[in-house]
């Protein structure tokens, strides 16, 4: 079946909403156009990306102001940052803990967040044996998608 891709974004606020009215955290309309903003395709986006698109919205957001709505995005667990690309991608799965797997395409730039809990605890398991506390974890594989492997073949 095809992606429905308002579907998607659309499942993505409704969690969002849902998720802070839970944990008591105020979803204000800027947090929710920018993770709406993130949401657009499956791609990652950087901050200045997001600051262009609010000024062509017409709203006079400043960088401060997307800065704290990206901390606070990351902060609820509904958005990922990737480290690699210093940009941001919607969280595919907020409703519980993770320490998320990314898989990026490094032609088209498409993301897929993996949630495999074995990978996570295993490296964990790894880095206490070693006396390391571990206090975040997130992993970024770059390679090519199935759609650009089979463009270079």
């Amino acid at each position: 079946p095809e992606h429905d891709h308002a579907e998607c974004i659309e499942a993505a606020l409704a969690t969002a909403e849902d998720t802070c009215r839970r944990r008591g955290l105020r979803f204000t309309p800027i947090r929710r156009r920018v993770l709406e903003l993130i949401w657009q395709n499956h791609e990652p986006v950087g901050a200045y990306d997001l600051l262009d698109q609010l000024s062509r919205d017409g709203r006079r957001a400043m960088p401060p102001t997307v800065y704290r709505a990206l901390e606070f995005l990351v902060a609820a667990g509904l958005v990922h940052r990737l480290s690699t690309l210093n940009a941001f991608v919607g969280c595919a799965h907020p409703d519980h803990a993770h320490q998320g797997q990314f898989l990026i395409c490094r032609d088209c730039r498409r993301v897929v967040e993996m949630d495999s809990s074995k990978v996570g605890r295993s490296l964990k398991r790894e880095a206490e044996a070693l006396g390391f506390s571990v206090e975040e974890q997130s992993i970024e594989l770059t390679g090519l998608c199935p759609d650009c492997v089979s463009e270079t073949h």
